[in-house]
């Protein structure tokens, strides 16, 4: 009996530890600004302001270092040899023509004070402000997981008289070692 409350004990002490440090890693930095216009669920309409960020084209999972160079790009690896705050989320979205990863710039820097980038293949831009749907959910980065998200986020959008013709964003809160249903996740798409 004393052997299964000591088993138990360490199991939510590591538990409490888990969950801390997953708060922990997300609270440490700045997300994207919004405001919440209403909330159903795991649903949510909001306004964003515009919002700077840094891009560049990803192919299959990420397995071709999109990552590294944003990442490079916030450590200094710029005309400025700037060092930038790492922010969330990261933004994953299918274009016209090719997939995107990018990083949102602090609220303070505005597009014209980002440093040029020293990699050509990075680009600086500005999504414009809007309103958007957004879905939150958790779970690991799949092709099947943002399809099933998605759809899910579009049959709520038409339930309540929402429509959007834009692609849909992709927003990753948690770095890659938090266990992936502590994952915070969503699924954005531009309000028409």
């Amino acid at each position: 009996m004393k052997k299964s409350i000591l088993f138990l004990a360490a199991l939510l002490v590591v538990g409490f530890l888990i969950v801390s440090g997953c708060q922990t890693s997300r609270a440490g930095y700045e997300s994207a600004p919004y405001q919440i216009v209403s909330s159903d669920g795991k649903f949510q309409v909001r306004d964003y302001p515009a919002m700077t960020v840094v891009e560049t084209s990803m192919a299959g999972d990420n397995g071709d270092g999109s990552f590294g160079r944003l990442f490079g790009f916030i450590t200094g690896r710029n005309a400025a040899k700037q060092k930038i705050a790492m922010t969330t989320p990261v933004f994953m979205a299918d274009g016209e023509d090719r997939r995107t990863m990018a990083f949102v710039m602090p609220a303070n820097m505005k597009t014209q004070d980002v440093p040029q980038p020293a990699d050509g293949s990075v680009a600086v831009r500005e999504i414009p402000g809007g309103r958007f749907a957004v879905l939150t959910f958790s779970g690991g980065r799949s092709s099947k997981s943002e399809a099933e998200h998605l759809s899910q986020l579009k049959d709520w959008m038409k339930g309540k008289g929402l429509k959007s013709s834009a692609s849909p964003i992709f927003g990753y809160f948690d770095p890659p070692w938090t266990p992936s249903f502590f994952r915070r996740n969503e699924v954005m798409l531009r309000v028409d």
